[in-house]
């Protein structure tokens, strides 16, 4: 039988690895049951499963997540390129997870709320399996200001509708704001590894996080619309004034959740569009496949290399020890 996790330590800020859990209440359950992930600590033994665990992708799309381990596990060598991974959440319909080797690969649905409860779990799910130095990326896309459609944006920060580097949630009823600060060695790193790859146009800035696709990004397509053209491009301006160069909707709480974890974080997303030339997809769908396989391309080249260098530092280890042996 499983065990469950009391004997861990998980009180606000403690832990006896590097993913943090804030919430002492968690002691006194027996056991931890990850509900839209179908998975739970007396039911399945976590640390098996996924101990091994050092990057983790997220992005929205069931398919793209599956079609990035699919891709990575191609890139590394760790299985057959026919090889159909198994959907580890198949239990539930609300996301999908797949894992090769050190990687896991989850969705995450559209929006704040969506990605918050799935990273809830996903925290607790790399707590309870004792991962230790991982690295979590949402790969994705995004529409653009002021950049050509396929651009490839690594986030420095996070900001919400008014441009500030902050994501609010009210709890209890009060609001609690929280830092949307990314890992600046973590992006620098990225866009290194996008200089190794053709066609590929990067550049590392602000992302704005916003709670709706349509009127809080200021679209002139929705349902309902109180403002004119004007308004728009006077508020994307500003927008661009800011730093900002690409809107989605889950990079704040993405960013703030992973902080809050001491989790090592990064957004990477495509543009598909530049908003200020218009609001709907208009490229073909041979062309909008081609601009979302970018970010999973970065990211994968930079797990590659990341491994590799892991491999060869285990590498040098192991020949200093029998060097030592023989002397």
């Amino acid at each position: 039988m499983t065990p469950g996790f009391n004997d861990e330590k998980n009180g606000a800020g403690e832990s006896c690895n590097n993913v943090l859990v804030h919430n002492p209440n968690l002691d006194a359950m027996k056991e931890d049951i990850l509900y839209h992930f179908h998975l739970g600590t007396a039911t399945h033994d976590l640390p098996a499963m996924f101990g091994d665990v050092k990057f983790v992708c997220v992005g929205g799309s069931p398919w793209r997540m599956k079609a990035f381990i699919e891709y990575i596990g191609r890139e590394l060598g760790l299985a057959d390129p026919k090889t159909d991974y198994p959907n580890i959440c198949a239990g539930t319909d609300r996301y999908a997870m797949y894992k090769v080797g050190p990687v896991l690969s989850v969705s995450h649905g559209m929006g704040i709320p969506s990605i918050a409860i799935m990273l809830h779990e996903l925290i607790k799910l790399l707590y309870h399996a004792r991962c230790t130095d991982v690295t979590v990326v949402r790969i994705g896309t995004s529409g653009g200001i002021g950049l050509k459609p396929g651009t490839v944006v690594i986030t420095k920060q996070s900001v919400d509708a008014c441009f500030q580097p902050r994501f609010e949630q009210v709890i209890l009823g009060k609001p609690v704001v929280r830092s949307t600060e990314l890992d600046s060695d973590l992006a620098e790193e990225l866009l290194q590894c996008s200089k190794n790859l053709e066609d590929m146009e990067t550049v590392v800035a602000n992302t704005m996080c916003t709670m709706d696709f349509y009127e809080g990004q200021a679209r002139l397509d929705g349902a309902f619309c109180s403002y004119t053209e004007e308004d728009k491009q006077k508020y994307l301006k500003e927008a661009y004034a800011a730093g900002v160069r690409n809107i989605e909707m889950e990079s704040s709480v993405f960013a703030a959740m992973c902080k809050l974890s001491h989790i090592k974080a990064a957004v990477v997303c495509v543009t598909l569009l530049d908003r200020q030339k218009g609001d709907q997809l208009t490229s073909s769908q041979d062309v909008l496949n081609d601009y979302q396989q970018r970010p999973q391309l970065l990211v994968g080249n930079f797990i590659k290399r990341r491994i590799n260098a892991m491999n060869r530092g285990f590498s040098s280890s192991s020949h200093g020890v029998d060097k030592a042996k023989t002397s």
